[in-house]
């Protein structure tokens, strides 16, 4: 295994990418933010995330943080985050209490995606906007914290072999920039 384990998941900047991947990102990368909500619950904190509605352009079908890309309206990609949770499973923006940002990352589809942590403090009902998003739920912050929960698999994309890591939960399976944001989160708790 690799020292750095984020070098398992995918590769940090876009000049690390296979050139055919990079080939595929038309024009520069586009700004969105995603808002890795802590929910307060009895048991301890949880995470949410979301299963995305099968028939979008991007990331169909995927388990992903609530978030989005840049509207012209949105000041930041905080407030592209905020926008976009709130659309997806109508958390309001003063429900969050933002306490952090992870290193935006590049995706293949062409995104330069923020992840913004926040405290959710009173978990509010959810109201889940089904032309975005399937369905949320939540994995205790204590399963993505504990490592001997990571799966490493190895994935193939465009005859080149890959290594990733992948949580499993509930049924679930958190892969590709989701869980690497995952993991980016537990090395700044950790501070590894």
């Amino acid at each position: 295994m690799p020292e750095d384990p984020l070098d398992v998941v995918m590769p940090p900047g876009l000049s690390r990418w296979p050139h055919r991947m990079q080939e595929k990102l038309e024009g520069p990368l586009k700004p969105a933010g995603v808002l890795v909500p802590l929910m307060q619950r009895e048991e301890g904190l949880s995470i949410l995330l979301t299963q995305r509605a099968a028939h979008l352009k991007h990331h169909a079908g995927q388990v992903s943080f609530p978030g989005g890309r840049m509207e012209p309206h949105d000041v930041d990609v905080q407030a592209a985050a905020l926008r976009e949770t709130h659309e997806e499973v109508g958390i309001e923006p003063g429900q969050v209490d933002v306490i952090g940002y992870l290193r935006t990352m590049p995706t293949i589809t062409g995104f330069a995606v923020t992840p913004i942590v926040g405290l959710v403090e009173e978990a509010p009902a959810l109201v889940v906007d089904r032309k975005e998003v399937e369905y949320a739920f939540e994995v205790p912050l204590a399963h993505v914290l504990n490592e001997r929960n990571d799966q490493l698999v190895d994935r193939d994309y465009e005859g080149r072999r890959f290594s990733m890591i992948e949580f499993h939960y509930g049924g679930e399976r958190i892969w590709g920039a989701t869980a690497y944001m995952l993991v980016a989160f537990r090395r700044f708790l950790l501070n590894k």
